[in-house]
């Protein structure tokens, strides 16, 4: 697609293909080689590179070196817009970056948990009108997939983090969903919260989003409780 229209591909292969990596494969096995006989320390998946130097010197000296081999011999075209010399944590890899810290720490890339929660959000919608199984079952299939990725990261407690949000954004869904105050009130009861406690919450002028974290919705809509319905946590169980 080129300006908002659909046009005849005549070379190239479709981004996202699996095509793409094998040839990338293919095509920069020199670079490898290369790259392992100058004795540098890198990281490569399909077109995709990162190049570790200890200064910005040697990354400058280094980055005008490998453009010339790859636009010389190999005849391809590096992208300037997506190259830089620049230090780890500045950078990311496959969805990762680094921390910027005397110890350094893998973690995930801010993009890609932006990713994550405007994920959890369209699913989370109210509008979408599905039921709390069918709900929970979509955010299983997600969220245990994207475990299983980054679940690499070491910083757990970022996850940690995310789970909590998680769960705030399904006790909106929840309360959004109960929508009538005298069912709200019912709810609350039933799930072990006293009538006080049910009677102010229901009655609060709060928004959705700050009554998520509410001592009410806390009892009423425990962390067990989500466990309970198969919710997956992305975190560290504990």
């Amino acid at each position: 697609m080129e300006n908002g229209l659909v046009g005849t591909t005549d070379e190239g292969a479709p981004q996202g293909g699996p095509l793409s990596p094998l040839l990338s494969n293919l095509m920069l096995d020199d670079f490898d080689r290369e790259l392992e006989r100058r004795g540098l320390r890198f990281v490569r998946y399909a077109d995709d590179s990162n190049v570790y130097v200890r200064s910005e010197r040697a990354g400058q000296r280094v980055m005008e070196g490998l453009k010339a081999f790859l636009s010389g011999k190999l005849k391809l075209k590096v992208n300037e817009a997506k190259s830089a010399v620049a230090r780890p944590h500045t950078r990311k890899f496959l969805g990762f970056t680094f921390s910027d810290r005397v110890q350094v720490k893998r973690r995930i890339a801010p993009k890609a948990l932006a990713r994550f929660k405007d994920r959890i959000r369209e699913l989370t919608q109210r509008t979408r009108g599905v039921s709390v199984d069918q709900l929970i079952g979509t955010l299983k299939r997600y969220m245990t997939g994207w475990r299983g990725y980054f679940g690499f990261c070491e910083t757990p407690s970022v996850l940690r983090k995310l789970d909590e949000w998680v769960r705030r954004r399904l006790r909106c869904f929840l309360w959004k969903q109960w929508n009538l105050s005298r069912t709200r009130f019912r709810e609350l009861i039933a799930r072990g919260v006293s009538r006080d406690l049910a009677a102010q919450t229901v009655g609060s002028p709060h928004s959705v989003w700050r009554l998520s974290c509410s001592p009410a919705l806390n009892i009423a809509l425990s962390n067990r409780y989500f466990r309970s319905l198969g919710l997956p946590s992305v975190g560290p169980v504990g």
